[in-house]
């Protein structure tokens, strides 16, 4: 066999590895730095082959991509969650002392819940069977935590126990984070801090992108680390994806000393005949028009936004996206129910008058409806302002639903609890794995899942997989016969409610209601009633949309993809941690919102093969000169 030609990046990071040091890989977007991380781990392998090689990343989808490309017995490949609850399960004593005692501390993240009574002592968990355990849902008094709890206890045992570092240190010579920007600080805590209490020799690699830390829960970079010589950086600079246009762009864009160049690969992706594509870039704006009528513009042609694989449409936020995609019902349901959110006041009202001392006691049978006359919130000022419960009443869309909910006990209607992410939890998932730790998505939501899932399966011909995850069985050209038209019937049932797709998935076999489904319906029937009556057609859309089939996608999921044409829609959305005219006019007196609006910006720009554009609507003139500084005036134009 051939052997593989490191790159030089990799060379330097040997260096640092044979000298015992810890390193860190920063690469632009495009870099090709899980290349860069396969070759490290091949080598780490067969310098070493008796030693042991832990590698860690965020979704499924990349743990499956990278055992298949190096598919080695010494290689253990895992989400970080499951790396550090695998290293710390099976210390049950020391795991439950550790859970109290977080409990107990005000500074945790992990806090008693309200039905806990009793004082958290020694022996608060001596009684759960199964010990402390690790799932997609939180029940303190079980001993089950979930994707936050799991960071801040493994951080606290490799913390006060020094044998669970030298264990660590034992099993795994090489250490390699992936994406480490997005880690949280807890486990960078765990690696570089807490690991030096053991005197036993191990290596602990990053590889990632500082201008990529997209999440707030990200320790964003290692500087400090780097200052203080626990790490050495190895910049790799060349960009294999992006035009030269975009390169020179997204390097204006850049805050660190990493400036990137086109590939010395004359066969990288981004090169014709060993010469790097220009590409094109614009920065287009108006005042007041409508984004269908700027996408039929000129400069857009050639692009077909019904080819998602090709051509994306990013926006911040899902709330932007929803009407265009066609499940605005849905999102408004999640994400603007009038009637949860009168309650959500109310209750942030009974928690301020609380902190000012007054204690406000409502009895179990009280009302709804008598505690919102109670309060009397209003909305609108002086001639305007009307209580927002004749509002309600007023309006033939929120009158029924007031109407639900009015006569029951507010502490019933108290525990109506409605997010978004129950209906779209994209931060860090793996799609493909509907019931991975750490997915918000609500019952209801994993079920129609489920059965959109199957139809899915069906119409693409993988008839083993979906006669797996239903409850047909082919024993003749009857049983097809029946099953086409079975899955033709649903899918056709675009125009029927979500209630009467159930009930149908259900019937035939394609989906049963199983105890999940029935718990959701029982415990949470304001909600299904609501979700039950739209039309299935959103939720195909929804479904769709989340699985990348359309041309749109938030600014935060289009993370780690490409495409040939990137269209970026500067439109904060309302949401208050980004600000494009910030960025634009270089507000420095909003530091973390400019810092935030930087970094996504500079995501969704190279995520571009060949062509860009970005629009503004009724930009500043501080935009526009700042867009002619970093586009070039040429491309700066009004349509």
């Amino acid at each position: 066999m051939v052997e593989e030609k490191l790159e030089p990046e990799v060379v330097q990071i040997f260096e640092h590895i044979n000298a015992g040091r810890n390193f860190l890989l920063s690469g632009g977007a495009g870099s090709g730095k899980t290349y860069s991380l396969v070759q490290v781990i091949k080598k780490a392998i067969a310098d070493n082959p008796a030693a042991k090689v832990a590698c860690m990343t965020y979704t499924n989808a990349a743990v499956k991509e990278i055992e298949e490309r190096v598919g080695h017995d010494n290689l253990s490949v895992s989400t970080i969650h499951d790396f550090l609850w695998d290293n710390i399960k099976s210390f049950q004593k020391e795991l439950k002392k550790g859970l109290i005692n977080l409990l107990n501390d005000d500074a945790s993240i992990i806090k008693k819940p309200s039905d806990i009574e009793e004082v958290i002592n020694d022996s608060f968990f001596d009684n759960i069977e199964d010990g402390v355990q690790y799932k997609e849902y939180v029940k303190i008094k079980e001993g089950i935590i979930s994707h936050d709890e799991v960071l801040e206890l493994a951080n606290y045992m490799f913390k006060h126990y020094k044998l669970l570092c030298d264990i660590l240190k034992d099993k795994f010579k090489f250490i390699f984070i992936d994406e480490y920007q997005d880690t949280n600080p807890l486990v960078i805590e765990i690696f570089l801090e807490h690991l030096k209490q053991s005197q036993k020799k191990n290596i602990i690699g990053f590889f990632g992108d500082a201008m990529q830390s997209i999440y707030e829960d990200g320790v964003g970079d290692l500087k400090f680390y780097i200052d203080s010589n626990d790490v050495e950086e190895v910049l790799k600079k060349q960009n294999r994806r992006n035009p030269q246009f975009v390169i020179d762009l997204a390097n204006k864009l850049r805050t660190d000393r990493l400036q990137q160049e086109p590939s010395s690969d004359e066969k990288a992706p981004n090169m014709t005949n060993g010469v790097i594509r220009n590409g094109c870039i614009k920065f287009l704006y108006s005042f007041g028009k409508d984004l269908d009528t700027i996408k039929q513009s000129a400069y857009f042609s050639g692009w077909d936004f019904r080819n998602a694989k090709q051509t994306k449409e990013l926006n911040l936020t899902h709330n932007l996206i929803a009407p265009k995609a066609g499940f605005p019902e849905l999102m408004d349901i999640y994400d603007k129910d009038p009637i949860v959110k009168l309650k959500n006041d109310i209750v942030t009202q009974i928690k301020k008058s609380a902190e000012e001392g007054v204690i406000i006691e409502i009895a179990d049978d009280v009302t709804f409806d008598e505690v919102v006359n109670q309060f009397q919130l209003t909305k609108g000022r002086g001639k305007e302002k009307r209580l927002r419960k004749e509002l309600l009443l007023e309006d033939p869309m929120t009158k029924p639903l007031y109407e639900q909910l009015c006569g029951l006990p507010f502490s019933v209607v108290k525990k109506i609890y409605l997010n978004k992410d129950a209906l779209i939890d994209d931060k860090k998932q793996d799609e493909a794995d509907e019931n991975k730790k750490g997915s918000k998505r609500d019952k209801l939501v994993k079920h129609l899942f489920k059965i959109q899932s199957n139809i899915h399966l069906y119409k693409e011909k993988r008839y083993n997989e979906f006669l797996r995850k239903t409850e047909f069985k082919v024993r003749s050209v009857t049983d097809k016969k029946e099953i086409k038209e079975i899955i033709d019937t649903i899918d056709g049932m675009s125009d029927s409610t979500i209630g009467d797709v159930i009930d149908f998935a259900d019937e035939k076999g394609i989906c049963r209601k199983d105890d999940s489904f029935n718990s959701f319906v029982e415990n949470s029937p304001y909600l299904f009633n609501r979700v039950k009556s739209v039309k299935f057609q959103e939720f195909q859309n929804l479904f769709y949309y989340l699985e990348g089939y359309t041309p749109f996608s938030t600014q935060h999921k289009t993370k780690g993809t490409e495409f040939d044409n990137v269209f970026v829609v500067l439109d904060n959305g309302k949401w208050n941690d980004y600000n494009f005219e910030y960025l634009f006019s270089n507000r420095t007196d909003k530091q973390s919102v400019l810092e935030r609006t930087q970094k996504i910006f500079y995501v969704c720009c190279t995520r571009a093969k060949e062509n860009l554009i970005v629009y503004f609507d009724s930009p500043s003139d501080a935009v526009i000169n700042q867009a002619k500084l970093w586009f070039g005036e040429e491309n700066v134009h009004q349509v």
